[in-house]
C-alpha cells in the first residue's frame, strides 16, 4: 500500500534532469522533485512555483515527481567529467515521497561512477537507506540541514521537517560508515539560532560546517514575521533594524563565526547572504 500524502502528487515526465547551476558552489544540479513537502516557511525554492503552473498551492502542498529522472540521469552524466554536482537545491531529495518513489535512490545508482563531486542536500534520515549506494561513489559529501538544536524551534519554522534529533542521528551513522558529513547550518536566524550549540554537540562526528544566514526574501517576509509578532515580539524591531537599514549584524556575526572556528580548529564555510 502507497504512503498517504496531505499535499497534491502528481508524476512528471522533464526533459533534463541535470543542470547548470548559477549557485557560487555548484557547477550542475540535480532536483529529483518539484516543491517539497517540508514546507519550511522560511524556504527560498518556492520561487520555483512561477516556472511550474503551481501559482494556486501553498509552498508545502504540492510535490511534482520527476519519473524519467533517473534514465535521463543515466544519459546526462556521461558528459560531465568533473565539477560539482548538488542534488537537493531547490526540494529535499530525500522527502517522504522519495519513500514510495525511489526516484533519488534509482538515480545515485545510475550516477554512481561519476568522477565530478557529489553533494547531496536533505533534512532527512531516509538517505540512511542508501548508504550501500553512497559508499560507491568517489567523491561524496553529504549535508545535513538545521536552523536550531531546538525542537521548538524547528517545529515553528519547519513544521513538517524530520525532527533534530533524527538529523543528529543521521550525521552519527554516516559518520560511522566513513562517507564525509556536512553539517548545514542554515538559515541562522539572528537572535534564534544557537550556532555554537549546533557545532559543540555534533562536532565529534560533523567533518565540515557550512553556515548560511536566513536571506529575507520578499517571498517570505511575512511568513517569519507572522512568527516573530507571534512567538518572539520583542524581536520584530532587531529584525527591521538587520534588514532595513545598514546594519553590520551579519558582518559581526561572520567574524565571530571565523574567529570560532579557527580557535576550534573547525573546517567551514561560510556563505553569507549581506543586507536585502
Amino acid at each position: 500500500m502507497g504512503e498517504i500524502y496531505l499535499m497534491l502528487l502528481k508524476e512528471i515526465q522533464c526533459k533534463s534532469i541535470v543542470t547548470k547551476s548559477g549557485l557560487p558552489e555548484a557547477d550542475f544540479v540535480i532536483n529529483p522533485y518539484i516543491g517539497c513537502s517540508h514546507g519550511c516557511n522560511y524556504c527560498y525554492a518556492r520561487f520555483v512555483k512561477k516556472f511550474t503552473n503551481h501559482n494556486s498551492e501553498e509552498w508545502g502542498e504540492f510535490v511534482d515527481v520527476k519519473i524519467n529522472a533517473p534514465e535521463l540521469a543515466q544519459k546526462e552524466i556521461k558528459k560531465i567529467t568533473s565539477g560539482v554536482i548538488v542534488i537537493g537545491s531547490v526540494t529535499d531529495p530525500y522527502q517522504i515521497v522519495e519513500k514510495e518513489f525511489e526516484v533519488t535512490r534509482k538515480i545515485l545508482e545510475n550516477i554512481s561512477s561519476t568522477s565530478a563531486r557529489v553533494n547531496i542536500l536533505t533534512k532527512s534520515d531516509l538517505i540512511l537507506r542508501d548508504i550501500d549506494l553512497l559508499k560507491q561513489f568517489k567523491n561524496l559529501e553529504i549535508a545535513i540541514s538545521m536552523c536550531s538544536p531546538d525542537e521548538s524551534i524547528k517545529e515553528l519554522f519547519e513544521k513538517d521537517s524530520p525532527a533534530i534529533k533524527s538529523r543528529i542521528n543521521t550525521l552519527c551513522e554516516l559518520h560511522k560508515n566513513n562517507i564525509k558529513t556536512v553539517l548545514f547550518v542554515s538559515p541562522i536566524l539572528p537572535e534564534i539560532t544557537d550556532w555554537k550549540e549546533i557545532v559543540n554537540i555534533t562536532k565529534d562526528f560533523v567533518d565540515e560546517y557550512w553556515f548560511e544566514n536566513l536571506n529575507l526574501y520578499l517571498s517570505i517576509e511575512k511568513n517569519v514575521f507572522g512568527v516573530l509578532e507571534s512567538k518572539f515580539p520583542h524581536l520584530v524591531s532587531k529584525y527591521r533594524e538587520i534588514y532595513f537599514s545598514k546594519s553590520s549584524y551579519f558582518n559581526d556575526l561572520e567574524n565571530d563565526i571565523k574567529l570560532f572556528c579557527k580557535e576550534s580548529d573547525i573546517k567551514y564555510e561560510i556563505y553569507f547572504h549581506h543586507g536585502k
